[in-house]
């Protein structure tokens, strides 16, 4: 019999180093024992690769909400003179949520409503998708279908296809009919009062006029929670404005007011925390509000999107935190995922939970 070649032995049987006092092993779920949501949805830290991001997302937003969920008041600063106090104080960490467009067509909508009707998040950040497909929802409705239907095709019958999601063109028509009287008005009432609108008023009164809900934009203006669009004009929105400034010209929407007022609300925020679905706009908006503060306190973002294209969609948490965006040594996590699948389970093992407790608890 060979001996075993001294240099193989070596490099395949090496010993270890010893494993820090800290070092967590890996375990999945137990499915021989019974378990609540809850308990399973805390197994996903154990899990590893994204099930593992998850778990450490679900417990960052939960430090969010602990904050959120004191009762200690907000010293108000009388110095910030363009911050509306009553929004200042309202909580101890004010949470940023960002999204894009297609969530709102999708079933998230109804996710993100239950926050907004809750009052689970303080500050609405999205693209003009993202607010135009919640109006139109409530004229008509989205329907599913298949990623792989043939464009020309749907083109002809006035489908639009939004990945496996199908919009029927008569929606927007239907949105068309609806918004150009409130253009109308709103362009009178700027006249006689001299006030322009910014993407935020336009939006909180748009959600005052659907006076349904369904909308999240109607709980949005129910609950006093600003929504920033800072790329309004980026959609069907952008077209109904358009047709209406050859009928009736003269209707103007600023952004730097917006702009102003996001920054504020980040700036004089106790504590900040943003979670993001998505890239593009949306993400990068208030991660660059979180730069007037020195950084985010809490951050989570879920996106499929890779960094080897230096997208700011793809960077991880730590390329914000160079920028300023997100502090160093605050809590942030990035999720690798789609955020249908994600985010609800996230929602569930997070800011669902009031709501059992009130069921618990009338």
């Amino acid at each position: 019999m060979s001996a075993i070649p001294t240099g193989a032995s070596a490099a395949i049987l090496a010993p270890s180093g010893p494993m820090p006092d800290s070092a967590v092993s890996v375990q999945g779920p137990d499915f021989d024992s019974p378990h609540s949501l809850q308990t399973f949805l805390q197994s996903y830290e154990r899990i590893g690769f994204q099930a593992t991001s998850l778990g450490r997302a679900i417990n960052t937003v939960n430090k969010m909400r602990k904050w959120r969920l004191s009762d200690e008041p907000i010293a108000a600063d009388e110095s910030d003179q363009y911050l509306d106090p009553a929004i200042r104080a309202q909580t101890r960490c004010n949470v940023f949520l960002g999204y894009t467009s297609n969530l709102i067509s999708s079933g998230l909508r109804e996710v993100i409503l239950h926050l907004a009707k809750h009052k689970h998040v303080s500050v609405l950040v999205t693209t003009a998708g993202g607010i135009e497909e919640d109006f139109i929802k409530c004229l008509g409705k989205t329907y599913l279908a298949e990623f792989n239907l043939d464009g020309a095709d749907l083109r002809k019958r006035g489908m639009n296809r939004i990945g496996n999601l199908i919009v029927p063109n008569d929606n927007y028509c239907k949105f068309e009919d609806w918004l150009t009287p409130i253009l109308d008005i709103m362009l009178a009432e700027q006249l006689q009062s001299g006030e322009v609108w910014t993407p935020s008023s336009f939006i909180r009164r748009l959600g005052k006029e659907i006076n349904n809900e369904e909308s999240v934009y109607y709980w949005a203006y129910k609950n006093d929670i600003p929504v920033f669009c800072p790329a309004l004009t980026d959609g069907s929105i952008g077209d109904m404005i358009y047709f209406h400034s050859f009928r009736s010209p003269g209707l103007i929407i600023d952004i730097v007011r917006d702009i102003r007022d996001l920054n504020e609300l980040s700036r004089n925020s106790k504590k900040a925390g943003m979670i993001v679905l998505g890239g593009g706009v949306c993400k990068h908006q208030i991660a660059n509000a979180m730069l007037i503060r020195n950084g985010a306190d809490y951050s989570v973002f879920i996106n499929t999107g890779q960094e080897f294209d230096g997208s700011d969609s793809g960077a991880r948490p730590d390329e914000a935190v160079s920028w300023g965006k997100i502090r160093a040594g605050s809590e942030s996590v990035k999720v690798f995922a789609d955020a249908t699948l994600v985010f609800p389970l996230l929602v569930a093992a997070t800011f669902a939970q009031d709501v059992q407790k009130e069921d618990e608890h009338p």
